[in-house]
């Protein structure tokens, strides 16, 4: 541990070493080092490979905005790509290796694109690579594609497990903080429950490294005070190492929480808060500066050098140069001369560095320059010296100093990306040359009012007082609650874009802005002369701020860039847009235990072992198995599906119907909000009816049906395809939520709350009459009527609907209910010929009846008027979704296809699919097509093959003789026929 102090490091222990290897290489480190602080404890300057040109990085930051050092965890199944070694806790046997290198990371064959960067500039992508044609294939997509990337994908199942967490809260802070913590604090003495989220591992890390005092005491004193006080309150909860990825609407923040390695614990944890209130308190980061050698590896960021010194008692160097614009840096000079560490200049680009920082610098014996800043660092694998000139000239040397690491700072940036993220707006500040929240344009709340408040150094206060302050108002406190501290007046820091301001092309080729990318100065420069003059169209064409750090670190440094080349202001050019995550997340934390047979998990029915006892063969319907027969005796499939069929028609059937939708929709404005979104009108359906309906998209092609039941005054039960029951609900709450918000509609799904089973057939009553005491006579409970009963002692639900054609009840019990009710009807219809029937029977049945099954004659591009249900769709209705879709003259051309029935003049069965053919040919001897079967059956009702159809003209052409192209070769010929081929009167139904 070559760069190790003998003393210090609040965050390790001393008495814990760990062993890990990097890139094979056994190395040490202690218990609460980070992969990163170990690493630069070992000596270990080059840590990772620029993506470009392949240079050398090192750590250039202590958090997780880290670009450089990018790393690879473990191997195998728990390979980790594009980690960066800040987030990464040192562990016991850790396995880590560098990326984007080879054959090793000390001698890389990809460096030699340094040597050609002046054919490779920024967009040079879009301007090669075409010609000649066949290039493109055969060598330069492969070559491509193998330079893309730096980690590389781990190919094996991930063994580890993670968790996703639901919670609720009045407030929550983001931010472990002085403002996130005071915040916290006073809300939790109010009584409100608060969840604070802190990305790090630990609480107030900036103020304690800055050793700011609070009410009398040192940093590390008031939060051991405050952390006592939050303890006593079983209302708070304190997540470290939990990073707020983003913020949406209605108080919704998605975070990722990194859980410690105990067994059985998950590697990671996704939270999804809904809070009351959000208080941003995510601080800022600081920026680099743009010199000419500032990615090689020993410069770092100034508060980064003092992080490591305090926290992990690291020396980023022996000899430190410091160059700043602003008073901050001088405590990394402070801190790094009271390490021990010699400090061989503060590089000040300011004319006159005056004020408290600088005065004790000075007082000290450290050497401040003001008004020079690096003309260019010496050294390429390492810091080896820096060349100094004046900051106002074009890099004329006007001194040189040995030393091996520099500590830059060029200003603060607020963390402003949680509330850019649902909406809230910037504005840039000319004073201290960063975009701060617009607070007159903030993300807007449910209820109108503001969505978050920001506070702190994320709202470009840096005044310790003002922060405290300002945190305790947010939250309602009182002015008694604010803490006294002790002023750090600092003085302003000065615009710093490129350092020296008339630096040449030479050097402005060597400046870097987004380190892991390569994009330079000169990348930004040359983008503005070729007219990408837009903050979005020039980040696209350099891809600055599209490394994985997304711009934190570089992208106010390029906007300065960009505004200077374009002659503008920064306020007047603008920000590119911030969108979630604020970090990167793993797929493995958002997809939790939704993967192998979790990924999409087969829905049972309740009766599902029932069904399975019963010998039932399956079929998939949406994400349900249903059962479509059930064979006895070594019956096919065939032989099993007539006979159910049969026993439908002459007697009574029974089948589980469970898998149906049923979505509960209710309130004062859920008839009009039903009438809006079904195509018929629903709100005048009286209590204890029942009424079909349809549902459109916008633009007129149905999309899904289903029964109505109007339950009492204020209440419907919507019935849904199988498929399409978690599709619709979702489109119910869309429109609900996004459309009428102000309609008083509460909308919920009971599909897997009950169980529904269908009885049906001429001997349906007789069965059900003997479970039940109600009265289930034509008279008392007609074709499609609803009532409440009991069935078998089992409150039920009872709805007279048929999509057999025949005598049938709907029967609706709790699912826990359905075994005890389907024992019930099987012994009571034990005598009458009771049979279970499957989907398979149902969809003969329905054909015969010439019912149509949305996704079957219906897939999308069908309307109401194609399948003869125009009598569904209300046209005097001032309003629906899909009206004005079906007004369209290509919807309403009379030569779309429409429903009919087809009758195979052999009295075969047609083939699903098949095309109907025209009688005309194209020039080309082709055949068009007028149509297709959308269903097809064996019907032993009828004797025959049964077949519905999509034909143009199709209504009106009935008795005429079509031709069907057989794959294979061949024609099968039927005649056009009405769809409906049994009972077209509907007598059965409603017997």
């Amino acid at each position: 541990m070559s760069h190790r102090l003998p003393t210090g490091g609040r965050f390790i222990d001393r008495s814990a070493p760990l062993e890990f290897r990097f890139d094979g290489r056994p190395c040490a480190g202690f218990a609460g080092d980070t992969l990163a602080s170990a690493l630069l404890g070992t000596g270990q300057r080059v840590l990772g490979r620029s993506f470009k040109y392949h240079r050398p990085r090192g750590l250039l930051a202590a958090g997780p905005e880290e670009p450089n050092a990018l790393m690879t965890l473990g191997r195998d199944a728990r390979s980790e790509p594009n980690t960066p070694a800040t987030r990464v806790p040192l562990v016991d046997g850790l396995e880590a290796a560098s990326q984007n290198r080879w054959p090793s990371l000390a001698f890389d064959l990809g460096a030699v694109n340094g040597l050609v960067a002046r054919l490779i500039p920024a967009g040079f992508y879009y301007k090669t690579f075409m010609a000649p044609r066949f290039g493109w294939h055969r060598l330069f997509e492969p070559l491509i594609r193998r330079a893309a990337g730096l980690g590389r994908v781990p190919t094996q199942p991930d063994p580890d497990r993670y968790e996703q967490i639901h919670a609720f809260c009045d407030l929550l802070v983001v931010g472990g903080g002085v403002a996130g913590l005071q915040a916290a604090a006073v809300a939790a003495r109010a009584g409100q429950r608060v969840i604070l989220l802190e990305q790090a591992a630990q609480l107030m890390l900036r103020s304690r490294v800055d050793g700011c005092r609070i009410d009398g005491f040192d940093a590390e004193g008031w939060l051991a005070e405050l952390e006592e006080q939050l303890a006593q309150h079983e209302n708070v909860q304190l997540r470290l190492n939990t990073v707020a990825l983003g913020l949406y609407d209605h108080g919704l923040v998605l975070a990722e929480e990194s859980v410690s390695g105990a067994p059985g614990a998950p590697r990671k944890r996704l939270w999804r808060i809904r809070a009351g209130r959000v208080v941003l308190a995510t601080g800022a980061q600081e920026r680099p500066l743009a010199f000419a050698g500032n990615d090689t590896p020993g410069v770092m960021l100034a508060s980064a050098m003092r992080d490591y010194l305090f926290g992990w008692a690291v020396a980023p160097g022996r000899r430190v140069v410091v160059v700043t614009n602003n008073d901050d840096a001088y405590r990394s000079a402070l801190a790094l001369h009271d390490a021990g560490i010699e400090v061989a200049a503060v590089l000040d680009t300011r004319e006159r560095a005056e004020g408290v920082l600088p005065g004790r610098a000075r007082a000290l014996g450290l050497r401040v320059l003001a008004g020079h800043g690096i003309a260019a660092v010496q050294g390429r694998g390492r810091v080896r010296g820096v060349q100094i000139c004046r900051q106002a000239g074009t890099g004329i040397v006007t001194d040189e100093i040995v030393c091996d690491a520099v500590a830059m700072s060029g200003g603060w940036s607020p963390n402003v990306h949680l509330w850019s993220h649902s909406g809230g707006k910037l504005l840039w500040d000319d004073r201290q040359l960063h975009f701060v929240p617009d607070p007159q344009r903030p993300p807007s709340g449910a209820d109108g009012g503001p969505l978050a408040s920001v506070i702190g150094s994320a709202n470009g206060s840096h005044d310790l007082a003002a922060i405290l302050r300002a945190a305790t108002l947010a939250v309602g406190g009182p002015e008694a609650a604010i803490p006294a501290v002790e002023p750090a007046p600092e003085a302003p820091l000065q615009p710093v874009w490129i350092m020296p301001e008339g630096a040449g092309p030479a050097l402005r080729a060597r400046m870097f802005l987004d380190f892991q990318n390569d994009v330079t100065v000169a990348d930004l420069q040359l983008a503005a002369r070729e007219g990408y003059v837009s903050v979005e169209h020039a980040k696209r064409y350099t891809t600055l701020g599209m490394a994985g750090d997304q711009g934190k670190l570089g992208n106010v440094n390029g906007l300065g860039v960009l505004a200077d080349a374009v002659g503008t202001s920064i306020g007047q050019l603008g920000t590119t847009t911030f969108r979630p995550p604020f970090l990167p997340v793993t797929f493995g934390t958002l997809v939790a235990e939704a993967r192998g047979p979790l990924f999409e998990p087969l829905r049972q029915l309740p009766l599902h072992a029932r069904h399975h006892a019963l010998g039932a063969l399956w079929e998939p319907v949406g994400l349900w198995r249903r059962p479509t027969t059930y064979p006895q005796g070594g019956e096919t499939a065939l032989q099993s599906t007539n006979r159910e069929v049969l026993a439908v028609r002459g007697a009574v059937g029974l089948c589980d119907a469970s898998s149906l939708g049923k979505i509960l929709v209710k309130g004062p404005d859920a008839g009009r909000f039903l009438d809006m979104i079904y195509t018929g009108r629903i709100s005048t359906l009286a209590p204890g009816r029942c009424r079909y309906g349809l549902i459109c998209n916008e633009q007129g092609f149905l999309i899904d049906d289903g029964v109505v039941v109007r339950l009492a005054a204020d209440e419907w039960l919507c019935h849904t395809t199988s498929g399409g029951a978690a599709r619709i609900h979702a489109m119910f709450e869309d429109w609900a939520q996004t459309e009428w918000p102000d309609w008083q509609v509460y909308i919920l799904d009971q599909t897997e709350q009950f169980a529904q089973l269908v009885l049906a057939g001429p001997q349906a009553r007789n069965v059900l009459a003997g479970l039940t005491g109600a009265d289930i006579s034509d008279a008392a409970l007609p074709f499609m009527a609803s009532t409440l009963a009991e069935v078998a002692g089992i409150a039920a639900r009872l709805h007279r609907i048929s999509f057999s054609g025949e005598l049938s009840y709907e029967i609706a019990v709790p699912a826990a209910q359905a075994e005890r009710l389907w024992e019930a009807l099987m012994a009571a219809g034990a005598g009458l010929g009771i049979t279970p029937y499957g989907t398979h029977a149902l969809h003969v049945l329905r054909a015969e009846k010439g019912f149509i099954i949305v996704g079957e004659e219906s897939d999308g591009s069908v309307t109401p008027q194609d399948l003869g249900l125009a009598w569904a769709v209300a046209a005097g209705k001032a309003d629906f979704i899909g009206k004005r879709g079906m007004q369209r003259p290509a919807l309403q051309d009379p030569e779309r296809w429409r429903l009919v029935g087809l009758q195979s003049l052999d009295g075969a069965v047609l083939p699903e699919g098949a095309h109907i053919a025209d009688n005309g040919q194209t020039a080309a001897g082709q055949a068009r097509v007028q149509g297709r079967v959308t269903s097809s059956y064996w019907s032993p009702t009828l004797r025959q093959g049964i077949a519905l159809a999509l034909l143009r003209h199709g209504p009106e052409r009935l008795g005429d003789e079509v031709t069907l192209p057989l794959i294979g070769g061949g024609m099968a010929r039927a005649r056009v026929v009405t769809p409906c081929r049994y009972d077209p009167d509907g007598v059965r139904q409603h017997v």
